[in-house]
Formats: C-alpha cells, structure tokens, sequence
C-alpha cells in the first residue's frame, strides 16, 4: 500500500479503480497559411462552436451546482469574446502569414504569462481560465477543416473530438471508455475537464497539481465530488490504469492498493459520514440554541440570488452576506438599476421575513471590470476597491442604492458596506443615501424607511475606532478573512505564506473583541462573517464574546448549528 497527502476538496470517501487521464495534444505548430482570409472565415466559425459549448456549460453548471458556478463559464465566454485576445489572435495570423491553431497558441500563451506574473492568485487563476479558452478553440478549429482547407458548415459541427463533442459532453479517455467506479488521476485539469466527469462513473479524482481556490476545486465541491488536488508529482510516477484506490476528501489522503485494515476503516468512516449526514439534516428546522438557552442566529453567504435557495435549503436563517459583485462581473457591461433590482427582489422575496444582508459592490483592480477600466495596481488589497471605488464613482454607487432601496419593500434589507477605515467614510455614504431616498420620494417610488444601514469591521482601523463607528450605523459585520490578512500583513491567497498565516493570532482575536465589546456597548448587533464563522474551535469563544450571529457558507450552517446546541456558556 502506498499513501498520498493532498488538500481534501470535498468531504466524503470514495472506492474504486484509476484511470489515468492525459490531455489529448494538440498540433498547435505554424503551418503557413495559403489565404488569410480562410483562416479568418475559420476562427470565426469555430468561435461560434465555442460560444454554444459554453452555453450548454453554463446551463450544466447552473442544473448541478448553482449560478454562481456558472459564471466561472460566463467568464469564459467573456474571455473568448475578449477584444485584445481576438485581436491578437488575427494580428498573427496576419504577420506571420500562420494557421489558427497556432495564433491561438500563441496569443493565450501571451496572455496568461501576462496573468501570471502580476503576482496575484486570482489573476493566475485567469491564466488557467485562458489556457482552457484556447484548448477549446483549437479543438473547435479541427473540426471546420478537414485538413485540405475545406471549410465545413458550422451547424454540422455536432462532433469535434472524442471526450469533447460539446461543452458539456462527459470526458472519456484511456480506460475510462469502459467500466464505473473510477478515479480520475491526472497531472491537472480544467473547469472544462471537471464540469464533463460523468458522475455516474467517476466517483473521484486527484490531480498532483491544483488549489483549494482553483475554479477546479470550487467547481468539485459544487458538484460533490471527492477530490484531492495538489498531491505532487511523485503520486503519478507508476501508477497505472485500473489499481485498487480510496479517496478519503475530508484529509485529503490517498491510498494506492490499500491493504484490508484501511479498507474496513474507510468503510466505516463513510457510513459515520452517511450518519452524520442524516443527523444534520434533522436539525434543518431546529433553533440554534445552547445548552444554557442562548440563542444564535445562523445565516448564510451566498454570491448570487439562485443560491438564497440553497440557503434556505441548508436552514439558514438568513443571508448574513450577498456579494453582489457577482452581478458585476458575470456580464460585459455593468448591471442596470433594473437587472439589480430584479435579482435583490428576488432574494428577497424567496427568504421572506428572513433578514437579507447585501453587501454593496466589493470591486476593486484586482476584480477588473473592463466597462469601469480601472488602472492597474501594484497592490490592489490595499487600493482603489470597495467602498473607496463607490465613493470616488458616485453614479455607480447610487444606480446599486437606488436598485437596493427599490427593493427594500419586498423583504426584510439591510445594507452593508465594506472596507470601512474612518468615520468620515460613514457621513459620505449616509448622505449619499439620503440623496437616493429624496430621488425616490420625488418619482414616487416606495421605499422602505426602516432599511439598515451597517458596515462591514475588516480593517484594523475601523476595529480600533469601532467604539466611533457603532454610534453612526444599525449593525456591524466582521469580515475576518481581510480581518486577518490586513493585521498580519500577509496575503492570505498566497499558499507560500500558509505556515505564517496564523488565522487565531492574538492580535485579530483582540480586534474581534474590540469590536463585539463596541457594538454591545451601543446596543447593535454583530456578525461574524467570514472563514473564522465556521471555525469549530472559535465558535464558543465568539459566543462568550456576545457574538449572537454567524454567517458561513450555507454546506456549513447545520454543522455549526449541531456545534452550537452542544454548547454552556
């Protein structure tokens, strides 16, 4: 027997049998080009393949996952319809008198080196959301050319490799073309790659490379699937197809013909996790109350309104956070008051009398809109983002107000603003929203006056002058993901940093406190958002606090819940 260690994707155990998996090459050498114009007619043709390969994704994506997911494939479409990546594309095929193949190549190996040298893992991730792009459209290039520089009729175009007939095909390879109960193993793979595994075959995989922020990883724990990323090379020298193989997804281990002892402790831990699962589910309707009788509102984050239903789904009690950034970046131009309306309306209609909380525009150079084209940063955590951004582009923040005021009466609102850091901020963003309520009463407009106003604690500055700020705002959410990287000076994105990333330091547990005691003092409510909400170790210290609200993803919510009624204060 031989065991692997890896960054578990999703919790659960997984039997089987490998089948390793290699990306199919791709000739992607210069050829020279006999008429230019052809190669045009060609790219054009299999652009059109691609975009409707990435709309049977998205739809996949949305009926598996959720339509936050499905937007790691609109940011494809985006990418593939890109200007500058179009342009440069048709730039080589002129100058250098070459196929598309090749200008494709070359022009995504352009880009996603551009990517990856700024540094920042979400523009890395783009890098690899680039390389996919370009894999897609080369395929989509063979198949409107039979070799001899006849172009085919693009609606015919039902088939263009094995394993990749369309967007949402599932993937088949090696010894995959036959058999079930198969683990994946591969070098790496693509959101293209993850969203095609046939479920009913694949019941895992593992990759040597990958994060647990890749869109690949996201991707899995969408769709369930145990997964282990991140392995190292080591695991795939000698493996072979069709070896005895568990995937344990909670640890992130991996064994390789495992002897009869793991065996029968795997199998036991899977039906411990059927159970588990089952226990939780009971406690969906159940109150989130201690042992003492103190009671804890649960509620959930969600990016987008399709996932308020996965809240409620999971027994949230609300939405402690909506990142409506996500309307933002899904899309080529900037959403309209009308599209935003429309989708906080719809949150809001389906949690009811449940509280919704909806973060206005997070945005910033790191989180490029191509319609605000915003400057390049050399450090955009700490530039123009946030509420920096709306105060400094006015009309943009008042067109989301006004969106959110509209739909204020339709629920129960509040409204949280982030990346606080000094009082002055608060006055601006309070007249603001006096503007937008004047505007609305003058058209007639309903509103609702007793809409909340709260801001989001993330910053050290606004934790240190917390005692300043609580009297200005209805509540205070205290996000300890950007809590914990602006203390410690420490971007928490890069892996390389992970050994000094010390999420439970004394200094953000003395800020947290800071601000719970402030916010107590003043009488409002305070939230912990963030990775620390879920934190099983932290919970009973927050709640000593006087923290009475935890907002987590909404898989989290019932294992936090199941913590909670176990607990004496």
């Amino acid at each position: 027997m031989k065991t692997y260690h890896g960054k578990g994707v999703y919790g659960a155990i997984a039997f089987g049998t490998t089948a390793m998996y290699q990306r199919e090459s791709f000739d992607v050498s210069s050829h020279v080009a006999k008429e230019i114009p052809a190669e045009f007619a060609r790219l054009e043709r299999a652009n059109e393949i691609a975009f409707q390969q990435l709309r049977e994704l998205q739809s996949k994506a949305k009926e598996e996952t959720n339509a936050s997911l499905a937007q790691i494939f609109e940011g494809h479409e985006m990418l593939l319809a890109d200007q500058e990546f179009q342009t440069l594309i048709k730039q080589k095929i002129s100058e250098e008198s070459c196929n598309a193949e090749h200008a494709v190549s070359e022009a995504a190996k352009e880009i996603a080196d551009m990517f990856s040298s700024l540094g920042d893992p979400m523009l890395s991730e783009r890098s690899s959301d680039i390389c996919d792009v370009a894999e897609r459209l080369i395929l989509c290039l063979a198949s409107v050319s039979d070799g001899q520089g006849t172009h085919k009729d693009v609606a015919s175009q039902t088939k263009v490799a094995e394993g990749a007939t369309t967007g949402a095909d599932p993937i088949v390879c090696g010894s995959m073309t036959s058999g079930a109960n198969l683990i994946l193993c591969a070098q790496d793979l693509t959101p293209s790659d993850t969203m095609k595994l046939d479920k009913d075959r694949i019941l895992a995989f593992v990759t040597a490379q990958g994060s647990l922020t890749s869109h690949v990883a996201i991707l899995a724990k969408g769709r369930r699937i145990p997964a282990v990323v991140g392995i190292g090379e080591e695991f795939l020298k000698d493996l072979k197809d069709g070896e005895p193989i568990i995937v344990d997804g909670f640890t992130g281990t991996v064994y390789i013909n495992p002897d009869s002892a793991t065996r029968l402790a795997m199998l036991r831990k899977q039906a411990e996790s059927k159970d588990e699962s089952e226990r939780l589910q009971s406690l969906k309707d159940k109150e989130s109350i201690t042992l003492d009788g103190t009671k804890v509102e649960i509620c959930a984050n969600i990016g987008s309104a399709q996932e308020a239903a996965d809240a409620l789904e999971c027994g949230a009690d609300g939405i402690g956070l909506f990142r409506s950034e996500f309307l933002y970046l899904s899309g080529k131009d900037l959403p309209s008051e009308e599209e935003q309306f429309k989708s906080y309306r719809k949150v809001l209609e389906l949690m009811g009398d449940k509280r919704v909380v909806i973060r206005t525009l997070d945005i910033g150079a790191d989180k490029q809109l191509d319609s605000l084209q915003l400057a390049h940063e050399e450090n955009p955590a700490l530039g123009l983002r946030a509420i920096r951004l709306c105060l400094t582009q006015p009309s943009l923040f008042k067109t989301q107000l006004r969106a959110l005021y509209r739909a204020s009466v339709y629920g129960n609102l509040g409204i949280l603003f982030p990346m606080i850091t000094c009082t002055s901020e608060v006055t601006q963003i309070q007249s603001i929203c006096e503007e937008v309520r004047s505007e609305l009463e003058k058209e007639g407009i309903p509103y609702n006056e007793m809409t909340e106003l709260g801001i989001m604690i993330e910053t050290p500055a606004a934790a240190l002058i917390s005692d300043r700020l609580a009297p200005l705002v209805d509540f205070f959410s205290i996000g300890t993901n950007d809590l914990t990287q602006y203390t410690l000076a420490l971007d928490r994105q890069n892996a390389s940093l992970e050994p000094f990333c010390d999420t439970h330091h004394e200094a953000v547990m003395r800020l947290i406190k800071t601000a719970v005691e402030n916010a107590r003092a003043n009488r409002i409510p305070v939230a912990i958002c963030g990775e620390l909400a879920s934190d099983p170790s932290l919970t009973e210290t927050f709640l000593r606090m006087g923290v009475h609200e935890l907002s987590v993803s909404p898989a989290s919510v019932l294992p936090l819940r199941a913590a909670i009624r176990n607990i004496r204060l």
